[in-house]
This record gives C-alpha cells, sequence and structure tokens, in this order.
C-alpha cells in the first residue's frame, strides 16, 4: 500500500502518525545550541561577520520550532481534520528550520568559500539529516521540504564553483537526498504495518475477551503443568472471586478446594471431580463431571481436548436444568393429579422388588376401583371426579411403607403391591384395613362425597408369578367383586380365570357366530285383549351354542354390547324379523327392540329403511322398541333419530316401562305409538290391591295421552281375567300365550283364538285411540 498520501491510510493511523510528531522534542534544544556554536567557529576562524547573525538565526529558529512542538498537546490531535491543521502548523516551523541550516550551507560552500566552513557545513547536514527520516517519518511532506532545503543548498553551492570536481560532486550529493526519501518511507510503511497488526491483534484480543467474557460458562485453559493461563468473567464469578486474574497460577485443585473449603463440596467429591479431569486432559478426550453442592446447586464440569498443549476446562451452574430434569423424570413416572407412581414406574419397580430377595416369599397385589365413578363424572362434573380421585388418593398414601408401593393405575383404579405377606389371613387384614381407610364422606368443591370402592386381590408366590400375571388375576378377582355388588373385595381363586377364559372363547364364538348369521330368530306372540287373537309378536334373538347348547339371552346380549357387535345382532334380527313379516297374514306385525348402543350411530335410520325396503314390507306393520337406557345415553340424539324413524311410517313403543327413574317424562315428549308396562307391575297384582290401582293409573294415564297398551308377562289365566275385566290394556304378552314359535308358527297361529277367551268378561267399551292422538296433535 502507498501510505505517503493521508488518503491513502487509515484515519486513525494518520492522525497517530502526526501525534508522532510532536512527541519529544528536546534535541531540537540540543540542536539549537550546536547549530549556533557551530556557526560562531566559523566566523572564529573565517572573521566573516554573515556567520554571527547565522549562528543567531539558527539557534532562534530551532529554539522557536521547540517551543511550537511544545506548546502542542498530542491528545488534542483526535480527529482527521485536526491532524490535517496540526501537520501544516508542524510543516511551517519545520520549514523555517530547514531554510536556516540550508542557508548556513550555502554561504559556508559558495559565499564565503573556506575550507574549515565547508567541512563544518557539510557536518551539520550529516548530522541534520541523520534525524530527519526518524524525527519526521510521521510527515511524508515535512521530510521532503527538510531534505530539500537542507541538502539541496550544498549540492548548489557544489556545483556552482564551476569546477569539474565540485560539480561532480554536487551531482553525487542529489541520490543522498532520494536516499533520505526512501529511508522515511520505509521506516513509515514499518510503523504502519507495525501500527496494523497491532490494531488487528487489539480486535482480536478485544472479541477473543468478548467472547470469552459473555460465555454463559466457566472456562479455564491450563498449561501443560496443570496450571490456569486463561480465565473468563463467569469462572471467576462461579468462584466467588473478583476477577479472573485472581484465577491465574491456580491449578485445578486449588479451584476446588475453593469448594471444599466453603461447606459446599465434600472432600471425597473434590478428589473424584479432580480425578475425573484430570484423566480426561491427560488422555485428550472429552468428559463431563456432575457435582451437587451442598447449597442444592449443580455444577457440570466439562474437560475439553485443547491444542498447543492447552487443555480446557468449562463449568456452569445447571441448577435449572437438573431441577427441570427432575420435574421431567417425576412428571414420566408419576401421576400428576395424585402425585402417586404411574403404571408404567409401579411396574418397573414392582418387577425389580421381585426379581430380588427370598425368591420363596409370598408377595400381594390389590386392585382397587371406585364405584360408580362415571355417574359422578357425568353428573357433577371432571373437576369434582378429579376432587374425589384425589381424596381417594391420599387416603391411600396413609398405607405406604417399606414393602408397599402404591400406584394409580389409570382413572379411577389403584393398585398396591406388598413385597412380603405372611399368608391370606394377613392379606385379608391389610385388605380390611383399607377398606375402613377409604371409608367416609368428603367435601370436593361443596358436594359431600362417599368414597366407595371394589377391589380384587392375589396372593402368589414370588419365583411362581409375573407382576402382568398377578394384575391380570387381581382384575378378574375386581370384576367378580363387581358382579356380587360392589363395595366389597374378592380374592382371585382359580375358578376366576377359568370363568374368565370361558367367557373370551364365548366372545370368541359368539363373533363367529353373528359373522356366519349362526343366530336364529323366534318371535314371542302378542295378544290383542278384545280379540284373543295373534296381532303382533316381537322378534327374540337365540343362539344355539354347538358344544354348549342353548345360550341365554341374558348372557350373550350383554357379551355382544361389550364386544361392540350388538348393532350387527340387531341389524340381523331387523333383517330375519321384516323379512318373516312380510309372509305372515297382513294383520299382524313385528316387533323389534334396539339397544342403547344402536342408536349411538345415526346410520341406525338407514338400517331400518334398508330392512324394510328388503323385505317391501309396510312400515306400519313394524315396531321399534326403545329402552329407557337408550334414553338415558344421549337424550338430544336419541329422540332426534326416533323421529327419523318415525316418519318412514315405523311405529314407537316403550319398552319395559316403569323401571327407570324417568319414564312418565318420556311420554309426552317422544313420538310413541305404544307403552309395554314391564311384568314387575303384574307379578302380585292378583293379591295387591295397590299394584291393581297402580296398573290401572298407569294405564289409564297412557291412553289419556293416545298411547296404545301392552302388558308384559302374563303368565296366569288369573292375571289375564283382572286385565281384561279391570283393567283392559290393547295387548297382553307372557307365557300364558306360549312359549316364543318359529316364523312358520306365528303364521300357523295366525288365526287361532285362545281357547279361554269365553271364560274372561268381555271388555267394556276402550276409547278410540285415534281420536285421542288427533286431540292430543292439536293441542
Amino acid at each position: 500500500m502507498n501510505v505517503d498520501r493521508p488518503d491513502d491510510i487509515s484515519e486513525d493511523v494518520y492522525v497517530g502518525f502526526v501525534r508522532s510528531l510532536f512527541h519529544d522534542a528536546s534535541l531540537l534544544i540540543v540542536g539549537a545550541f550546536t547549530q549556533g556554536a557551530v556557526a560562531l567557529l566559523v566566523f572564529l576562524k573565517t572573521g566573516a561577520l554573515i556567520y554571527v547573525a547565522l549562528a543567531f538565526l539558527m539557534t532562534a529558529v530551532s529554539l522557536g520550532r521547540y517551543l511550537a512542538i511544545r506548546r502542542v498537546d498530542p491528545a488534542r490531535i483526535r480527529t482527521y481534520r485536526s491532524a490535517l491543521a496540526w501537520e501544516r502548523y508542524y510543516i511551517i516551523a519545520g520549514t523555517a528550520h530547514g531554510l536556516a541550516i540550508g542557508l548556513f550551507a550555502f554561504v559556508s560552500v559558495h559565499v564565503v568559500p573556506d575550507m574549515f566552513g565547508e567541512i563544518a557545513a557539510i557536518s551539520m547536514v550529516l548530522a541534520t539529516t541523520v534525524t530527519i527520516a526518524g524525527r519526521n517519518f510521521g510527515s511524508i511532506k515535512m521530510v521532503a521540504i527538510l531534505t530539500l532545503s537542507i541538502v539541496a543548498p550544498i549540492a548548489i553551492g557544489l556545483i556552482m564553483k564551476g569546477d569539474f570536481y565540485n560539480v561532480v560532486l554536487g551531482l553525487f550529493i542529489i541520490p543522498f537526498m532520494f536516499a533520505i526519501s526512501k529511508l522515511a518511507h520505509s521506516m513509515r510503511a514499518i510503523l504502519f504495518t507495525a501500527i496494523t497488526e497491532e490494531k488487528k491483534a487489539t480486535r482480536l484480543f478485544q472479541r477473543f475477551g468478548r467472547a470469552l467474557n459473555t460465555m454463559p460458562h466457566g472456562l479455564v485453559m491450563l498449561d501443560s503443568v496443570g496450571k490456569v493461563v486463561v480465565a473468563n468473567a463467569e469462572a471467576a464469578h462461579l468462584m466467588s472471586l473478583k476477577s479472573s486474574d485472581q484465577l491465574l497460577g491456580r491449578s485445578i485443585h486449588s479451584l476446588l478446594m475453593r469448594g471444599v473449603a466453603g461447606g459446599l463440596l465434600a472432600a471425597k467429591d473434590c478428589r473424584y471431580v479432580e480425578a475425573q479431569l484430570t484423566r480426561a486432559l491427560r488422555e485428550g478426550r472429552d468428559r463431563k463431571v456432575l457435582v451437587s453442592l451442598t447449597n442444592g446447586q449443580h455444577y457440570e464440569f466439562s474437560a475439553r481436548e485443547g491444542s498447543q498443549e492447552l487443555g480446557v476446562v468449562t463449568f456452569e451452574d445447571v441448577t435449572q436444568r437438573v431441577a427441570a430434569e427432575e420435574r421431567i423424570r417425576f412428571m414420566a413416572r408419576y401421576d400428576s393429579l395424585t402425585g402417586l407412581m404411574n403404571r408404567a414406574y409401579f411396574h418397573e419397580l414392582v418387577s425389580e422388588a421381585m426379581s430380588g430377595g427370598d425368591r420363596s416369599r409370598q408377595c400381594g397385589l390389590v386392585v382397587i376401583d371406585l364405584d360408580d365413578f362415571k355417574s359422578i363424572n357425568d353428573t357433577l362434573g371432571h373437576p369434582v371426579g378429579d376432587g374425589l380421585i384425589y381424596a381417594a388418593a391420599e387416603r391411600l398414601s396413609v398405607f405406604s411403607a417399606p414393602g408397599v408401593t402404591i400406584s394409580r393405575f389409570g382413572g379411577d383404579e389403584f393398585m398396591l403391591y406388598f413385597d412380603r405377606v405372611e399368608d391370606e389371613g394377613y392379606l385379608s387384614e391389610l385388605v380390611e384395613r383399607i377398606f375402613t381407610g377409604l371409608e367416609g364422606e368428603v367435601d370436593v368443591a361443596g358436594h359431600a362425597l362417599r368414597i366407595q370402592a371394589s377391589a380384587g386381590a392375589v396372593l402368589s408366590r414370588v419365583d411362581g408369578t409375573t407382576v402382568d400375571e398377578m394384575i391380570v388375576k387381581s382384575d378378574l378377582a375386581l370384576y367378580k367383586a363387581k358382579d356380587l355388588g360392589k363395595n366389597g373385595w374378592r380374592l382371585f381363586e382359580a375358578s376366576m380365570d377359568a370363568a374368565f377364559r370361558n367367557r373370551q372363547l364365548m366372545k370368541a364364538d359368539l363373533r363367529s357366530a353373528v359373522e356366519a348369521n349362526a343366530l336364529r330368530i323366534v318371535y314371542q306372540p302378542i295378544v290383542a285383549m278384545e280379540t284373543m287373537r295373534i296381532v303382533s309378536c316381537e322378534a327374540l334373538c337365540r343362539w344355539d351354542h354347538p358344544d354348549l347348547g342353548p345360550i341365554s339371552p341374558a348372557i350373550f346380549i350383554p357379551l355382544a354390547e361389550e364386544m361392540g357387535i350388538i348393532s350387527q345382532v340387531s341389524e340381523l334380527v331387523l333383517k330375519a324379523a321384516c323379512a318373516e313379516c312380510a309372509k305372515w297374514p297382513s294383520h299382524i306385525s313385528v316387533s323389534v327392540n334396539l339397544s342403547a348402543k344402536d342408536f349411538r350411530d345415526s346410520d341406525v335410520v338407514a338400517k331400518v329403511r334398508a330392512a324394510l325396503d328388503g323385505a317391501k314390507l309396510a312400515p306400519n306393520r313394524l315396531e321399534i322398541e326403545v329402552t329407557e337406557t337408550a334414553l338415558l345415553d344421549d337424550k338430544a340424539q336419541t329422540r332426534e333419530l326416533i323421529q327419523e324413524i318415525k316418519k318412514l311410517g315405523v311405529r314407537i313403543a316403550l319398552d319395559d316401562f316403569g323401571t327407570g327413574y324417568s319414564s312418565l317424562s318420556y311420554l309426552h315428549k317422544l313420538p310413541l305409538d305404544k307403552v309395554k308396562i314391564d311384568r314387575s307391575f303384574l307379578i302380585d297384582v292378583v293379591q295387591s290391591p295397590r299394584s291393581l290401582e297402580l296398573l290401572k293409573g298407569i294405564v289409564s294415564l297412557s291412553r289419556s295421552l293416545g298411547l296404545s297398551v301392552t302388558i308384559e308377562g302374563v303368565e296366569t289365566f288369573e292375571q289375564l281375567k283382572i286385565l281384561s275385566q279391570q283393567i283392559e290394556p290393547d295387548l297382553a304378552q307372557g307365557f300364558l300365550f306360549g312359549s316364543a314359535l318359529s316364523a312358520s308358527g306365528i303364521e300357523t297361529m295366525s288365526s287361532t283364538i285362545w281357547p279361554f277367551a269365553n271364560d274372561i268378561a268381555a271388555p267394556r267399551k276402550r276409547p278410540n285411540l285415534g281420536a285421542i292422538r288427533s286431540k292430543i296433535s292439536a293441542n
């Protein structure tokens, strides 16, 4: 780079060059008196008075230049513009000084020729030119002016002598002028390079320092003997030191011992950390060591391989990270609501416990399930349900002890594992204590709730079972406790396992039977009270198991609901019933019962329509029976689906009326055609006047709403006689009219009048249901 002009160098370097011009001008005083003394010596030798004047001139100019430089503080030169101004100021004084010396040289060589004067002049010029480059390299202009003003007059004086030798000598002086200029250029370039490199190094050092001291963790660099040679501010802060310089020269051992001296680190931990870090540095590989301090803080030390025999150790406060990891670990292992361990962690700990110790010991597992918990969620809301679970967990936590593991296994289910159980009596005592501890009311958001639970327990030898097997067996015992009426517990028995396996096999067989259309349909007659003839029948499903024989609907229908295939069963019955009814005389209709789960699927309307269309059956000959259970599940959706089925022309009957909690409310809210009164109202109607009056009232109420009435469960002639003479329902159904018939049996009996029709009194004239329905619709 050409550094002659200010525009060719950066402004800050140029400012530095100009400042150098005003540093240490003391040599100018020496020069002033030396130059004056030389001029006076020449005067004494030659007697020419001009040398006296030149002596005073050079001394005055030199002193003036000194004073001019001294009055300028280099620190005032801060900007590029100010540097330009002060350089001009410096050049003016320097030019005057150079001209005075050059004038003395010219006079000595040409004006007053004298051998001593010429030697004195040349000596003075040579002594002065030596300082030109060193004193004025900061201003290349000043170097040029001084060189020209001091050296050129001698050359001119020699040339003006005219003789060959003096002319040649004068010409030889001219390259000396260029050498002085070149020397100044070289010094300027060298200094410029040094300044530039220094700036780069300074910037690099500043960046390194900034990066080092803004690191989020402490860092120290160690030399080959293990002493700290570099440390950052964070390292000093973590070590409770004021400055990172206080870390220099220390060893890893001394740093760790600060923690020991402060009571934050145990001596054995200090030795372990030092050994690990030292080994990592020695072997040239990375290693991390987590150290827990006594004040609850956690530091992580990391040794990393350095370069050029330098090792790097970083350390940081990871207390928050450790706390976050602990929270995550807790969340992964424990239930967020109750604080009890979750299913996975319970399984892990119990497996570990069973794998150790005396393998011949007995252990116990108890599963506890809150009774009717779903109804609490449905009626009071999930927050209240959560509160009940939390209260139950609190009471179970009381039983926590060595060898006892408690878990919220999921939902409202809890599990307790007892690692050592003496015998069955001891386990029974434990379970009874748990039930006693759970008993009582709790207040949850202002609701007084009673904790009631069922439980299943299993007792097994550790070497003869696994955690999963114990869980399965305790669940089977729990199911048995639920079946027996809840609010109790049962101990697992081998028969439960056999029953469970049989149940699973039966499920598989039932699924196969449904898929193969192996279920058969029978029809229970429904008789008109006026004519004692079959006017309708209820389609009933039957399953003849190839090995077990006939399976009761009370067994396989709940199984189908549990398996989620009840809708397939309903569709099978619906299609078969419509197809058979289409073959019967037109005055006979068929009734099909749809389950609650059928109404959870909007396709039920399409299934009814498809069954009618497939059989080409008139819609008014099909009656759909709806149970109150279906209405309770989702009233709005069920009501909407019933209305859509009603629009097809199909009749709707409310089955098992009177067995629920709110059946009366459905009589005027749903588009019903018929009410089927449950058999429970007819059981003691012969002996109990109150039962008779109740049945009369229900029939009267239903008929006043325009609904026809079917009485179910008619089994004796006395019941039929009372119905005919005093209650007067429209239809009757029961074993009195025979058991369920095949489709051909219904067709055969379609014109049959039951023989006891003449033995019961003729019923009174019943109200016109059509008129009543019309009146209700009008209102």
